[in-house]
């Protein structure tokens, strides 16, 4: 990955470790940083760029591959794989809301305007339409 697709974890955050990995790398898949074809880091050299255990980014890199992202062979590099979006059910549809109106709550409570929370919705959907 390049500079511009490092990932960054804060051992200090509620979210572990392996979620943090998760959440990042499926930003930047479905963002298009990451292509199908795309080669990811080895386990290894992930978790030892990221400081973390082997096993935290195995674990990571596992969920991506049940989500069908990834191909992992042993002892290779992971590698994106070419992926449809599912199209979303109601379930989907009601946790996408459920955690979007906790997100701008959250942000709300921090002084973030109105104003500038839809800004930053719109921009981020217009970037991840293909």
């Amino acid at each position: 990955m390049s500079d511009d697709t490092q990932i960054r974890i804060d051992l200090d955050a509620s979210t572990p470790v392996n979620r943090q990995i998760v959440d990042q790398i499926r930003t930047l898949l479905v963002e298009g940083a990451l292509p199908p074809g795309a080669d990811l880091p080895s386990v290894r050299r992930l978790a030892t760029d990221l400081g973390v255990h082997f096993a935290t980014v195995a674990d990571a890199y596992r969920t991506l591959a049940e989500e069908g992202w990834l191909e992992i062979s042993h002892g290779r590099s992971a590698r994106v794989l070419p992926r449809r979006a599912p199209a979303a059910d109601r379930e989907a549809d009601d946790l996408f809301r459920r955690r979007l109106r906790q997100l701008v709550a959250e942000a709300r409570s921090q002084g973030v305007s109105a104003k500038k929370i839809a800004g930053e919705l719109d921009s981020l959907a217009k970037g991840m339409i293909p």
